[in-house]
């Protein structure tokens, strides 16, 4: 998915800027201050109301299991596949594959983007059976977010992913919320949907996840993506690099197109790396 231009206003050229009397000033900022305050309390309360506060509140987790599993009664969609997709496979925080592979994949993704979510379920179901399981690749997982700018679901909702790569499940959570994904913009991904999601994955404990999407940590983790992304000239979601382990790699997405399974194992088969 290509992400949108950015927007400009424009101002009106050759127009003398209005002034305010001073009583018009005191005014306005009288309003703007009880809008201000308005907001500050709608923010409390909304993330308090839940308990905890943060992206994802302790109210959220109510009536969840304290430890993700794919067998509780409202386990998500796909649960059961997403476990057993990367069952076996060593995990490193974002990296799923043995360490060792000679072949390394990095995957910008966006957890609102529907082209994202059409890749991780028809393609990379492929990719780690035939490539990642056996040995040959590793695949390093980043979290951008573009989407709908700051503050919108795809920040807070990559939370999720980056703090279940830190107890070494942020695929499966990734796979997991891709198989529920809503539309994009539409608030479906809030913070009990992401607690749900993570309750969905084996293992996972959930008070540690949910201290981990509300910490600091996990935000430098997501400024660390972006700026991976900057550098990398990333334009859109999904977007696919792949080359030697700790080598230099090469983008295998075509500009202006969603990446293909084609493209992915072309990229990989073509890699002399030992």
């Amino acid at each position: 998915m290509t992400a949108p231009p950015p927007v400009r206003s424009k101002g009106v050229g050759g127009v003398r800027a209005r002034q305010a009397s001073p009583r018009s000033l005191a005014i306005a900022g009288g309003v703007v201050l009880a809008i201000v305050i308005a907001v500050v309390l709608g923010v409390v309360l909304s993330s308090g109301g839940g308990g905890g506060g943060g992206v994802v509140s302790s109210g959220d987790l109510k009536d969840l299991p304290a430890t993700g599993s794919q067998s509780w009664e409202g386990s998500a969609q796909g649960a059961s596949d997403a476990n057993g997709l990367f069952k076996g496979i060593p995990q490193n925080g974002e990296v799923v594959g043995d360490p060792k592979a000679p072949v390394e994949m990095e995957m910008f993704i966006d957890v609102q983007c529907p082209v994202c979510q059409s890749y991780e379920v028809t393609s990379l179901p492929t990719v780690v059976q035939k490539y990642i399981r056996t040995g040959k690749v590793q695949m390093h997982l980043k979290p951008w977010a573009f989407i709908g700018g700051p503050g919108s679901q795809s920040f807070t909702g990559r939370l999720g992913v980056i703090a279940a790569a830190q107890q070494n499940k942020g695929w499966e959570y990734a796979k997991v919320l891709y198989d529920n994904q809503g539309a994009e913009e539409s608030g479906w991904l809030n913070g009990r949907e992401m607690a749900v999601i993570a309750a969905s994955v084996n293992g996972l404990d959930l008070a540690q996840w949910r201290d981990d999407v509300n910490s600091s940590a996990s935000q430098a983790t997501a400024k660390a993506v972006d700026t991976l992304a900057a550098q990398k000239n990333v334009q859109g979601t999904p977007t696919i690099f792949v080359g030697c382990t700790d080598g230099k790699l090469q983008n295998v997405t075509t500009p202006g197109a969603a990446p293909t399974l084609q493209d992915t194992t072309q990229a990989i088969d073509a890699a002399a790396c030992s």
